[in-house]
């Protein structure tokens, strides 16, 4: 990394700090079965564990990325990791499931702070060591994909060998291992960290950042029918809170989600689109797969993690391809054929309607894993061409929580789809739903071009 060991220190402890949200968003997904147990839940239930996480990271990154500019990177981490740490050595002595889904928004939320923390960082850190941004970059980069990796596998052995409450303990070491590093090793904040609390509140967008998520949070309510007898109600609700939001964003200055930059550029929507639906595909495999493999395979928790290992391997492989061909064959054609590959994979997932048995799992989810690592690659790169330089922080932003969204909308369906339990049967629906979702990302990706100077 450099001949200075501060330097190299500091971006270790930077890439652990922001590898904790991949980490904990992944390592959940063989847990869902046995907190179902645990806590008398159904599945939709149980996804509120999920949803609650990605809403508290979707509303987060953003809000977190203005108070490193404002108050200082050094000094947002820190805090973050403090939180982290708190909150996981408790969340485990949780009296219900309630009070765990709020533990785990309130870990989403320390989490969020650490990548816009350490992107800032980063400059002033390759400004002392002379360094180019891209290799530090590079590394956090990298960090974050192999924690989404290893993460069923680290879950799937903690819960099978001490429980779900060792995937918050993980945690605590881990949060004040990056928070001490990055305290002894990383350059101090500037004096920009001042700022009065009425200018942060004014500047932060609360009530646009409230109404993103109540809107998110009323049609989920509505489409797992948590209060009978309102569904339509709720929706109607969400729909009008939405439309509020989307008045409110178009009118504020900063706001939480610019979204004016997608109404004056089309390539970049499409993107976001694209995107969003294309996570929706993908985590319907990484959350409602080992529930299936757990439930109608009778397989334990740790061999799930062991068999969901492919699909985050050959990802992390994909992208040094796809990062080549792109240079090669454009952006363009890439995407198209990570589309075409992902939507032959996802045909492929109904084989598991008929047979559970492991060679099977392994094929299936070792072909996921390509198109995840291609799409992802080749969505992030054709937001950053889409997009003006001095738009790109913004665009990174919106970019991220589309990532969200997509896993909202997935766990969210799992619900529906699989109310009382995962099955074959409820998998061929999903497969359905997949293919459908597929078909959208093809389309969105053909009316996709590089947007002209």
């Amino acid at each position: 990394m450099s001949n200075n060991p501060r330097t190299g220190l500091a971006v270790a402890g930077l890439s652990l700090g922001t590898a904790l949200n991949p980490l904990n968003s992944s390592m959940i997904a063989v847990a869902l079965v046995v907190l179902r147990a645990d806590f008398g839940l159904d599945v939709a239930t149980v996804t509120w564990v999920v949803t609650s996480f990605y809403l508290s990271s979707a509303a987060g990154q953003p809000l977190m990325g203005r108070l490193a500019d404002r108050f200082g990177p050094r000094r947002m981490f820190m805090l973050g990791m403090a939180l982290v740490a708190v909150t996981c050595a408790l969340a485990p002595f949780s009296p219900n499931f309630a009070l765990l889904c709020v533990a785990r928004a309130v870990m989403a939320l320390g989490t969020a702070t650490a990548y816009p923390s350490a992107v800032v960082m980063v400059g002033a850190i390759v400004h002392r060591s002379r360094l180019e941004s891209a290799r530090p970059l590079g590394r956090i980069q990298m960090a974050n994909t192999s924690a989404a990796a290893v993460g069923p596998v680290l879950g799937g052995l903690l819960v099978g060998f001490v429980g779900w409450e060792a995937l918050f303990l993980v945690n605590v070491p881990l949060s004040l291992a990056a928070l001490l590093i990055v305290r002894q090793t990383a350059p101090a904040d500037e004096a920009r960290e001042r700022g009065r609390f009425a200018e942060l509140l004014r500047d932060s967008d609360i009530p646009g950042i409230l109404a993103f998520v109540s809107s998110l949070l009323l049609v989920m309510m509505a489409l797992l029918d948590v209060a009978p007898g309102y569904r339509w109600y709720l929706l109607g609700a969400g729909t009008v809170v939405a439309a509020l939001f989307a008045w409110r964003e178009l009118r504020f200055s900063p706001p939480f989600l610019d979204l004016r930059l997608l109404g004056r550029n089309r390539p970049l929507m499409l993107v976001y689109v694209g995107f969003a639906v294309f996570n929706g595909v993908y985590y319907f495999v990484f959350f409602g797969l080992p529930q299936l493999l757990q439930e109608a395979g009778g397989y334990d928790p740790g061999l799930v993690g062991l068999l969901m290992l492919p699909m985050a391997t050959l990802s992390v492989l994909a992208t040094p391809w796809a990062v080549r061909a792109m240079g090669r064959f454009g952006v363009r054609r890439v995407m198209i054929a990570g589309v075409v590959l992902l939507t032959g994979a996802a045909a492929l997932m109904w084989l598991l309607t008929a047979s559970l048995a492991i060679p099977l799992v392994l094929a299936l989810t070792a072909l996921i894993g390509i198109p995840y690592g291609v799409v992802s690659i080749a969505s992030n790169q054709g937001m950053y061409v889409s997009t003006l330089p001095q738009e790109r922080g913004v665009a990174a932003g919106i970019f991220q929580t589309c990532r969200y969204v997509g896993a909202i909308t997935a766990t969210v369906l799992i619900g529906v789809f699989a109310g009382s339990g995962v099955d074959q049967e409820s998998w061929g629906l999903m497969v359905l739903a997949m293919l459908v979702l597929s078909a959208v990302v093809f389309g969105v990706t053909l009316l996709w071009r590089e947007r002209a100077d």
